[in-house]
């Protein structure tokens, strides 16, 4: 088989599955991953896709939507279902933090179904929004400067507001993961420095985030996985990451979307 070929057949295969993996290319082309990862480099220079640990996605879809407001209804099934798995970890009378995330606000519903006494703080409008019809919940906003992308505030008003405050738990979104350095990032330092100020106040610490975003990275590195106590997602990732994620010490939720 020709290289463009192979190129072309690598892009069609991304195009329809969203996700491809190295290894598995690699055999079905009966090629070298060495081959293959040529491949991908070559793809990625002309801009179809982006290289992630062990494999590519297709550039189009990531980061697709960037801006939160735009995410709402996007892989819905799976976040109503990371918002299933979370929820049996929140217990009556806790404090916790719900970080700015299309998961939480899937959360903060369910929070207020349950009916559980619990103090609520949060950076994003439409949690708190969501949370103000909850008669059990005591729902807090940090204030900050309004940031419209997220609907929610961030900036040094927000990181010290948390500061002030000690979780027992704190839900965090994230961009996606850098599997080998160990490394949770999102898309920039204003919101890196707010999850890290919630990171830190709070004594047990989770991502929610849909299983896609295992091989996917953003620019800004806010946490590394021995600062987290779980990942709370729809899919286990491939073995790869759960081995690195187990060296770690961090516990996988799985719901089912």
């Amino acid at each position: 088989m020709f290289i463009a070929e192979r190129h072309e057949k690598i892009m069609e295969r991304l195009k329809a599955e969203g996700r491809i993996t190295v290894k598995e290319l690699s055999r079905d082309f009966a090629v070298t991953e060495d081959c293959v990862r040529k491949d991908l480099k070559a793809l990625e220079k002309d801009g179809h896709l982006k290289r992630t640990y062990g494999g590519a996605v297709w550039s189009e879809d990531y980061p697709l939507l960037r801006d939160v407001v735009d995410r709402r209804e996007i892989n819905s099934e799976k976040k109503a279902a990371i918002a299933e798995a979370a929820l049996p970890l929140i217990k009556e009378n806790e404090t916790i933090f719900l970080d700015v995330s299309t998961t939480n606000i899937r959360l903060a519903k369910l929070l207020v179904q349950a009916s559980r006494r619990l103090v609520v703080v949060s950076n994003m409008i439409d949690i708190l929004q969501i949370l103000s019809a909850g008669s059990r919940i005591t729902a807090i906003g940090t204030g900050g400067t309004m940031v419209s992308t997220v609907n929610g505030f961030l900036g040094a008003e927000t990181v010290d507001f948390i500061g002030r405050y000690s979780f027992d738990r704190a839900f965090l979104g994230t961009c996606g993961l850098e599997v080998t350095e160990g490394a949770i990032t999102t898309l920039g330092a204003e919101d890196g420095l707010t999850k890290r100020a919630a990171l830190r106040s709070s004594r047990h610490n989770y991502l929610v985030m849909e299983n896609d975003k295992f091989y996917f990275n953003d620019s800004y590195k806010f946490a590394h996985f021995d600062e987290i106590d779980g990942i709370i997602t729809d899919r286990a990732p491939n073995g790869a990451v759960v081995r690195a994620l187990k060296a770690a010490g961090v516990t996988l939720y799985t719901g089912r979307a």
